[in-house]
């Protein structure tokens, strides 16, 4: 998976906001709110370019004290809402 051009994190009012930009994202017309950690973890699969759920998870894993169960559990949720609004390839 990769994130689809024209999408990028944003601080908006001290939020930090997925938001589409140029002719890619045109069709999108939302900003997607990320909590600290999914603005992490965004920022992670950006720097991978392509990434995995279990990538993410071992990264996550080195940053935060967190099981790798719970770990897989919590980015597959998010790779799972960011899936679901279309922000993935």
């Amino acid at each position: 998976m990769k994130i689809k051009s024209g999408f990028v994190l944003r601080d908006v009012c001290g939020e930090q906001v997925i938001m589409g930009e140029g002719l890619g994202a045109l069709d999108f017309g939302r900003l997607l709110c990320l909590n600290e950690t999914a603005a992490w973890l965004w920022k992670k699969a950006e720097e991978m370019g392509e990434f995995t759920v279990e990538a993410l998870a071992v990264a996550l894993c080195e940053e935060y004290e967190v099981s790798e169960e719970q770990a897989r559990i919590d980015v597959a949720a998010i790779v799972g809402e960011w899936l679901k609004v279309n922000v993935l390839e």
